[in-house]
């Protein structure tokens, strides 16, 4: 059967064809990017809620930007720091290679959590730490020599621990280089989240995810 190119390049430009979740761009049809948010024992809740509420609420034209999963050591269930309990989807042997990583406040500094994190961002994956996961982009080397943020309680604590990092005071979120961010405490994770969106799909995404979420802070822009 012959296929009208220009017929189907219509198509998809309008979204009439569908069947796979994929964000559509003028004629060119894009998956959505993998974000894998890395939880263990004490997980901060809103270092991991905030993002992923603005990745899941982010799309274009009703068609998804972002596809979302858990990850951790083991697929046991994990307890947050207030007591809820989460089930991880994915195990660091077993979770699809993301586009990005996020890793909020959590207890675990475990070698494979570390590994997994430099295998990620040598392998081109983005990553992005919130509140105090920014230890383990200290302890994984990533941010050596480079500037970064943490929650405002721990910067003292983390200039010592850590003295090859250029910790920032008073930032939301810091761009260390290419494909390594942090943000500072708990609700700055939001707005680094936003920030990514914009990066990813442009600024109108982003201001239509924040104002779908009822979300007024600007420092994300």
């Amino acid at each position: 059967m012959r296929i009208n190119l220009d017929l189907l390049n219509l198509l998809i430009s309008l979204g009439v064809l569908v069947g796979s979740p994929v964000a559509v761009q003028g004629n060119v049809a894009a998956e959505p990017k993998k974000v894998a948010f890395i939880i263990s024992e004490n997980f901060n809740m809103i270092d991991f809620a905030g993002p992923w509420e603005v990745f899941q609420d982010a799309n274009r034209d009703g068609n998804p930007l972002f596809q979302l999963y858990t990850v951790s050591e083991a697929t046991a269930p994990v307890h947050s720091t207030g007591g809820a309990v989460m089930t991880p989807q994915y195990t660091f042997a077993t979770a699809p290679q993301p586009d990005i990583i996020f890793v909020g406040a959590q207890a675990n500094n475990s070698k494979a959590l570390l590994d997994w994190i430099r295998k990620g961002h040598r392998t081109g994956s983005t990553v992005v730490s919130v509140c105090t996961g920014a230890r383990k982009l200290a302890l994984s080397g990533l941010i050596d020599g480079l500037p970064a943020t943490t929650h405002h309680d721990f910067l003292e604590e983390f200039r010592k621990a850590f003295p090859n990092v250029k910790w920032q005071s008073n930032r939301r979120f810091v761009k260390a280089a290419d494909r390594i961010y942090s943000a500072g405490g708990l609700t700055s994770g939001i707005d680094l989240a936003l920030h990514i969106v914009a990066e990813t799909a442009g600024s109108d995404v982003a201001k239509q995810t924040a104002f779908y979420m009822e979300y007024s802070g600007e420092g994300w822009k």
